[in-house]
């Protein structure tokens, strides 16, 4: 830490000599000033740590010094002296935002006790400022809006949708049911230019395929039975902003052509309509399938998955990111604890190994739901393995960790292997299950049996 200087204000010259003279000695560069208004100007001057003033002054006096200087320099620490000091004065000057305050006559050490005092404090402003800034960068890292996270894979996450959300590029989000998909949407679309026109969703896997055309580029009056009058559709409504296309892969293959037709020339054509319409639409897509596979197998045009894969953000399951599960449990237990006016302190030491064990299939959409049916069940301060269900506390089903050395026991472990080691050759093998018992080196028997026994059928 450098020298610290300090500006003494005081009217008496001998004062100022002494106070200059024990600062030097201490280590401290001083400068003087006779009264306020000399010391409003060295201020303006020099850059000072602290101050030492008098109360008691011609010209400019403390309390009228102090109220100036702390408009135009509040970050300084100022420290008032006087001989004329009572309990009132001082309460007054500290209200006034003094650090502290020296009654006439001082001792030496009392004057140095309160300096040595005003730094720690300033260490300790300084530590806590970069503590904060600190958090902030880690809060900014990992967390994204609503969305709660801490592994890596989640903070590349948010670091592509930062990258992603100024421009107008398709979207494509990958991942399993119940991993945030449309959450991250939504972050993309409320950290855009586009953020103050509408985020229009719509499910396509949600709507029958003979209304689906109509809800996505509307219709006119007369187009069919019920169409008494015009409609918009859902590109129509997200005009200026973004559409959410959720579960684009399953989106029949009929309107495929006619979304790809829209995506390239930015314009729809309305049921019963002869005139094309000019949208300006930023579409994010989502799917939990394989495009690349639903391609292969002629289930998805090919040439609308390179329009809409022109940015591919994939979102992992909560089982491959275990470390978000005691933060997003916390998160949740503080939010229903909330809507179900309860006090639950957090899982009890039996509660979260079993937590951090289980699969999650449902990925944080099922834990969000065992949250809440937690703490609405939970009779004491902390969530018991009683408040579970019982599909996540019997340890029945597979799998339930995906490394192995996420258990002791080598029993469970090599269950985990094997598991592992089959579903990995029958990828590699994509499916052939003869082609995967050669590689594993076991019978093609042995192989449906164990298939069967780990659920890999599915």
């Amino acid at each position: 830490m450098g020298e610290k200087r300090v500006l003494i204000i005081d009217d008496e010259k001998n004062m100022r000599h002494m106070l200059r003279t024990m600062l030097s000695k201490a280590g401290y560069a001083a400068e003087t000033a006779a009264d306020g208004l000399e010391g409003i100007r060295r201020m303006e001057r020099m850059d000072f740590d602290f101050v030492l003033c008098d109360l008691k002054m011609p010209k400019m006096d403390g309390m009228a010094f102090l109220e100036k200087a702390r408009e135009m320099f509040p970050e300084k620490t100022y420290i008032m002296m006087s001989a004329y000091g009572t309990i009132d004065t001082a309460i007054e000057a500290m209200k006034s935002g003094a650090y502290d305050y020296i009654s006439k006559p001082f001792k030496q050490d009392e004057v140095l006790l309160t300096l040595k005092k005003a730094e720690e404090r300033e260490r300790l402003k300084e530590e806590n400022r970069e503590l904060k800034t600190r958090i902030h960068e880690i809060e900014k890292k990992y967390s994204f809006n609503n969305i709660i996270a801490r592994s890596e894979a989640m903070a590349e996450v948010f670091e592509l949708v930062r990258k992603v959300s100024d421009h107008k590029t398709t979207v494509l989000i990958t991942g399993e049911s119940g991993t945030g998909k449309e959450l991250i949407a939504k972050a993309i679309h409320s950290s855009s230019p586009r953020a103050d026109r509408s985020l229009v969703s719509i499910n396509c896997a949600g709507i029958p395929e003979t209304l689906l055309e109509s809800e996505l580029f509307g219709y006119k009056k007369g187009a069919f039975t019920d169409a008494v009058r015009d409609k918009p559709g859902r590109f129509e409504e997200a005009d200026g902003g973004t559409l959410f296309l959720d579960e684009i892969g399953d989106m029949p293959l009929s309107l495929q052509v006619k979304l790809l037709r829209v995506l390239q020339d930015q314009e729809i054509m309305p049921l019963g309509s002869s005139r094309s319409k000019k949208v300006d639409v930023r579409v994010i897509a989502a799917t939990a399938r394989d495009l690349q596979r639903e391609v292969k197998e002629g289930r998805f045009r090919e040439d609308l998955f390179y329009r809409i894969n022109v940015l591919t953000i994939h979102l992992p399951p909560l089982r491959e990111r275990r470390g978000d599960i005691p933060l997003l449990f916390g998160y949740f237990i503080d939010v229903f604890n909330k809507k179900l006016g309860k006090n639950i302190q957090g899982p009890s030491s039996q509660t979260m190994p079993i937590l951090m064990g289980y699969s999650w299939p449902g990925n944080v959409r099922e834990l969000e739901n065992v949250t809440e049916r937690a703490v609405l069940l939970a009779k004491g301060r902390w969530i018991t393995p009683d408040d579970l269900p019982s599909s996540i506390t019997s340890g029945e089903g597979y799998p339930v960790a995906e490394d192995p050395e996420q258990t002791l026991s080598i029993k469970k472990a090599s269950r985990v292997l094997e598991r592992n080691l089959i579903r990995r050759a029958l990828e590699l093998t994509g499916g052939n299950r003869s082609r995967a018992a050669k590689i594993l080196e076991i019978s093609r028997p042995i192989l449906h049996a164990k298939i069967k026994e780990y659920k890999l059928d599915a």
